[in-house]
């Protein structure tokens, strides 16, 4: 797919990956949505960028409403959907058993619903914009989904469980959605990133940092965001990559702990 003049949706798209990825859109031609409830990241995306090149849409990516409307109002904006990135996510640390009992259900169910239900969610909504558009290349293409797990999807860690659960979703429903999505000509596709360098490991002693960059077999560090928008934009453009979970993590395999 020629990525210039498409336009995307990019939920967590004011920071971390999901920046890397908008600016990354934005230099190959591509109108980009912001789906995020960081406003104020949003705009500074904006201001680099060029109001012309990127707007922002506040949204709760596991509220129907929220998205749904969201997604008619980049329609109304610019006119169509072709590519959606779904990045937003949020963590938690806590044991199936712990030293204050079983995990509780307050704080498992949260991590679910923004990673797994959220992602599903927008791209539902995107899938039924791309369904609309006019074939873009010589294959019948619509569009592209590109969702995002982490390699605890297959390797989590002692407190990772709900995170894990909800990547492992991501990764489980990768192919059973390109095949739902085959005969609009919509592929989906999802990234599985391991250590990438985003602001939360900033907080880290560095000691431990460079414990977790030294786990990584090669190269020595942790990724980059724009490593990962890099691959993002080569699915984005190779119309054969399909039903894909592709690990992006310096061939790491994480130990329990």
């Amino acid at each position: 797919m020629d990525l210039k003049g498409k336009v995307a949706i990019v939920t967590g798209g004011a920071s971390g990956l999901g920046r890397a990825t908008v600016e990354a859109y934005v230099a190959k031609g591509v109108k980009v949505a912001i789906f995020d409830l960081n406003e104020a990241n949003a705009q500074e995306v904006i201001s680099k960028l060029g109001a012309d090149n990127v707007a922002f849409w506040s949204v709760n990516v596991a509220d129907e409403d929220s998205v749904r409307e969201a997604v008619a109002g980049v329609v109304d904006t610019f006119g169509a959907v072709h590519i959606c990135n779904n990045y937003a996510g949020i963590g938690s640390a806590c044991k199936t058993l712990g030293k204050n009992g079983p995990f509780p259900l307050d704080q498992f169910l949260p991590v679910i619903n923004v990673n797994l239900v959220g992602t599903f969610n927008v791209a539902r909504y995107a899938a039924e914009q791309m369904a609309k558009n006019a074939p873009v290349n010589g294959d019948d293409g619509r569009g592209v989904i590109i969702n995002t797990a982490s390699i605890a999807a297959m390797e989590g860690q002692v407190g990772q469980l709900a995170y894990s659960a909800s990547k492992g979703g991501i990764v489980g429903m990768t192919l059973p959605m390109a095949r739902d999505l085959a005969s609009y000509g919509i592929r989906v596709n999802t990234i599985v990133p391991g250590l990438i360098h985003t602001p939360l490991f900033e907080s880290l002693p560095e000691a431990a940092y460079n414990s977790l960059a030294s786990s990584v077999c090669y190269p020595r560090r942790l990724g980059r965001p724009e490593e990962i928008a890099h691959l993002s934009v080569f699915i984005a453009e190779n119309d054969y990559v399909n039903g894909e979970c592709i690990r992006l993590d310096g061939a790491i395999r994480m130990q329990p702990r």
